[in-house]
């Protein structure tokens, strides 16, 4: 008797199932999109409100002009139906305009950043400010440096230091993006938030050597903002130091971008909590040197 309840349970439930699938099928763009799948109405009929929805998002894709147009629940991407060995799962999948820009930006995964803000991360040299005599002496030295850098001639990076605000961190971004269409990789780090986290990996030992190894290795490498740092014993000796030490001796093009002149940087890593050490600043300093050019930019701040 218990088994007889539970059957007819199980019909009530697949009519009610069918009736609504049918109920949908009055609707021709309904129809005509699960009829797509080749599997039998009885089974479609278990996953009639996800069919819908998904059937809303392939109509929304299929007269879409543009992914700023993109009405789906998740910007450039459609929920559809997948049929395997006669199974129907959903899946996001993404549209031709969503294809089309990840292509379009596949180079930026040759440069690999940390904490550095949208626009600087999707820089560009097309849209760089050219206006600006005092701007003239960094882009030339740019256009050279990826000339000669290209041809395998060893480069020296910048030290490029001015006001706040010049587009210092912008100028250099866009040229290791340029570097980055032609499958070059370079690193980009905002220094006083790079030395907070690895201080926080210290004791994760793979999280630590992963992070610093990286960085010490880039085939290029911008530091920037180096001077608004708190500095330590630590991360000035055993991080900036060892990074610079290593990078000078495998001659690997280093760049930094300072509101500091070399000289005032020298000031800012010689004072700590644990005291001076005008020696130890002096050390980095040299290395410094060794790996750079130093450039001034004063210009407008293009922040206001």
């Amino acid at each position: 008797m218990k088994e007889l309840k539970e059957m007819v349970k199980k019909n009530n439930i697949k009519d009610k199932l069918l009736i609504n699938f049918n109920k949908a099928l009055k609707d021709e763009e309904f129809k005509s999109f699960v009829d797509l799948l080749g599997l039998s109405y009885e089974e479609l009929s278990k996953y009639t409100s996800i069919l819908e929805e998904s059937k809303c998002e392939y109509v929304n894709c299929k007269n879409c002009k543009s992914l700023l147009e993109c009405k789906n629940k998740v910007d450039g991407y459609c929920y559809l139906p997948d049929v395997k060995n006669n199974s129907l799962s959903f899946c996001y999948k993404k549209c031709r305009f969503k294809k089309e820009i990840d292509e379009k930006n596949k180079y930026l995964e040759n440069v690999y950043t940390y904490d550095i803000p949208e626009d600087i991360r999707k820089a560009d040299l097309k849209e760089i400010y050219k206006s600006d005599k005092n701007r003239f002496e960094v882009i030339k030295y740019i256009g050279t440096f990826m000339k000669e850098y290209q041809k395998g001639n060893i480069q020296k990076g910048l030290y490029l230091h001015g006001n706040f605000g010049c587009g210092k961190t912008y100028l250099i971004s866009a040229m290791l993006n340029e570097l980055a269409k032609k499958n070059i990789k370079s690193t980009i780090i905002f220094w006083p938030e790079y030395l907070r986290m690895l201080k926080s990996t210290f004791n994760e030992t793979d999280a630590f050597k992963i992070n610093f190894e990286k960085v010490k290795s880039s085939p290029i490498l911008l530091i920037d903002d180096i001077g608004a740092e708190n500095v330590t014993p630590w991360g000035r000796d055993e991080i900036l130091c060892s990074i610079l030490q290593y990078r000078m001796e495998e001659h690997l093009p280093t760049f930094f971008t300072s509101n500091l002149t070399i000289t005032e940087l020298e000031h800012h890593l010689s004072s700590s909590k644990e005291g001076a050490s005008d020696v130890k600043a002096r050390r980095i300093i040299e290395r410094v040197k060794q790996l750079t050019t130093d450039l001034e930019m004063i210009s407008k701040n293009l922040r206001n």
